[in-house]
């Protein structure tokens, strides 16, 4: 098994060919982005973690967010919890026992949070 994580992340993305190894970067960062945002460390739920990819997506990307999930082949917000899973699962991210992908499921439409007048908001959060 390679040990750096951008061949670690070629390999997923070799057995799951869904999703551009893109996607997984932006994963890894929007994870860091929020936890971040936290003022005590901790475990993040899944759809903590979308709000945090949601608010980073605006910030890096803005409208366009929706245009360039679409070329990783990120349409849903199920997306981002299968490419979660697909870490998981190669030991590249940790999940608590109640984690699971149905936390990802329907949680926001892209059409709604990716507009032209969206902006990221704080997701500070103590708990």
């Amino acid at each position: 098994m390679p040990s750096n994580l951008e061949d670690r992340l070629k390999e997923v993305v070799a057995r799951d060919g869904r999703y551009h190894v893109n996607a997984y970067r932006f994963v890894y960062e929007a994870l860091d982005y929020t936890v971040k945002q936290l003022e005590k460390k901790r475990h993040i739920s899944g759809r903590e973690l979308l709000d945090g990819i949601k608010n980073h997506a605006l910030e890096q990307f803005g409208a366009l967010a929706i245009m360039v999930f679409e070329v990783w082949g990120v349409r849903k917000t199920i997306d981002f919890g299968n490419i979660v899973f697909n870490l998981v699962e190669a030991e590249l991210m940790s999940r608590s026992d109640d984690d699971t992908r149905e936390d990802f499921e329907d949680v926001y439409h892209f059409r709604d949070v990716f507009r032209i007048d969206s902006k990221p908001r704080s997701t500070r959060s103590s708990k």
